[in-house]
């Protein structure tokens, strides 16, 4: 099996430059000017388009039992999504309830994926206890090819770890040399808020915020840093959405706290107005953390250009609005939380980050794929295009463009945060492992042709 494409702008991390790129089995062989195709080889023309590495998204929910309901995606449909939204690589958070055996868990976790993937994928093993078994089955995970946890300083109960917990999480990570993800928000906070608000009648999606302003986000980055700072751990504050946090997380970096740093698209390109609209249609907009004023964007958008911030993901979490959202009639805590972004992310970023001069496509490279790859022990394989990288390619035409409709996306889910927004460029054809899965901006991929991505440890 051999593909060339042909005369595209070839765009890394760094680098821009004019050329073409052959493939043969599943790993790019030669990057070059001027390369004969092999016989029987199929040649894609990239004339006048990018070519990128395939991106990666480091934060997203697909099997997800949450606030008494299910996430409606699963892999045959978000990997679709993912793969049409240009993004080849999907690591997922496998987030246990506390009661749960964490082997048991990441056993179902992989049996919804395996077989059922069209892009290859990963996970952050969810740690939601810490028992006298925990050290040993955690191990055992390592072991079998996961590199990170995920924690939540939030979602008391459920999720939730308390302090000696977080201590021997971190501890047990600088051990093994994994990295922690984590979701930072003091739990105590927004349960008082959540008490408070609701008994003065604020129960509209407008109130989530309220609930937890961008104070409550930085103590928990706060507190997550000085526990990071005490065991040596390595951390990756997941979702943040405000100068309050960022300012939190980048003095503890300064102090040599080993940190990095994800936000949303959603976070760029959003704001709390969303949530506060009327007839509950706020409900479409309510995550957590939420959608912040207006005037984050431009710091996370300068954060993201000057390597302040490293990743942007779309923390999945598709939830119907007809149904599922309005469990939160009348108590905006019933909610479940989250926009679905998977299928939008990297043509949101090219319209609203690199065509309004926000980042240039370098930096769009390096925050949608190969900061995600160096970070979860991914990279040379994932994130780039070099001579022995899987061949997971992307190619967009800047030329084209768009609208956005929930009538037309691959996501199952009933609505979009982003319905008739126009965008700029398209995605045209995507490669996974060599293998074409779109063409011309239509699927024609295979559902059974992802991979479980061992990683390795990078501490």
């Amino acid at each position: 099996m051999s593909l060339l494409i042909r005369g595209g702008e070839i765009v890394t991390e760094s680098t821009r430059s004019v050329g073409d790129i052959l493939c043969e089995g599943e790993v790019i062989t030669k990057i070059g000017a001027g390369l004969t195709p092999p016989a029987g080889a199929t040649v894609i023309d990239a004339s006048g388009k990018y070519v990128f590495p395939g991106f990666i998204d480091p934060h997203v929910h697909i099997y997800l039992p949450f606030m008494g309901t299910f996430a409606k995606d699963t892999y045959p449909t978000a990997s679709r999504a993912a793969l049409l939204g240009g993004t080849t690589t999907l690591i997922e958070m496998c987030c246990p309830s506390r009661s749960d055996d964490p082997i048991e868990a990441f056993e179902l976790w992989m049996s919804k994926a395996v077989g059922q993937s069209a892009c290859d994928f990963s996970f952050h093993m969810g740690v939601t206890r810490f028992d006298n078994s925990t050290e040993a089955k955690l191990t055992e995970i390592v072991s079998r090819g996961i590199s990170s946890f995920k924690i939540f300083l939030a979602y008391k109960g459920a999720f939730g770890v308390d302090d000696i917990e977080l201590y021997r999480t971190l501890a047990l990570a600088k051990k093994l040399g994994v990295i922690v993800t984590a979701h930072c928000e003091n739990e105590t906070l927004v349960s008082e808020r959540c008490r408070e608000l609701l008994a003065a009648g604020r129960v509209d999606p407008g109130a989530h915020h309220e609930s937890r302003p961008p104070q409550v986000e930085a103590d928990g980055v706060h507190h997550l840093m000085t526990f990071a700072e005490l065991t040596g751990a390595a951390t990756y504050i997941v979702h943040l959405s405000c100068a309050e946090a960022l300012e939190c997380a980048l003095a503890a970096r300064a102090r040599g706290v080993r940190v990095t740093i994800e936000t949303l698209i959603q976070y760029l390109v959003l704001d709390k107005t969303a949530a506060e609209r009327p007839n509950f249609e706020g409900a479409k907009f309510v995550m957590s953390p939420p959608l912040r004023e207006a005037k984050n964007q431009s710091i996370l958008w300068d954060a993201l250009k000057r390597g302040d911030v490293d990743t942007v993901a779309t923390d999945h979490a598709p939830f119907d609005w007809r149904t599922q959202k309005q469990m939160g009639r009348g108590d905006f805590t019933k909610i479940p939380n989250g926009i679905p972004s998977l299928e939008e992310r990297i043509k949101l970023l090219y319209t609203h980050g690199v065509c309004e001069g926000k980042i240039d496509l370098c930096t769009m490279v390096r925050v949608a794929s190969t900061n995600v790859a160096k970070t979860f022990g991914l990279h040379p394989r994932k994130g780039a295009i070099e001579v022995g990288s899987d061949a997971d390619i992307v190619i967009f035409d800047p030329n084209a463009r768009g609208v956005i409709s929930s009538a037309m996306q691959s996501m199952n889910v009933d609505y979009s945060a982003f319905e008739d927004w126009k965008v700029e460029g398209a995605i045209t054809d995507v490669t996974v492992r060599g293998a074409v899965a779109v063409r011309s901006g239509e699927f024609v991929g295979e559902v059974d042709r992802g991979q479980f991505l061992k990683r390795k440890t990078v501490l």
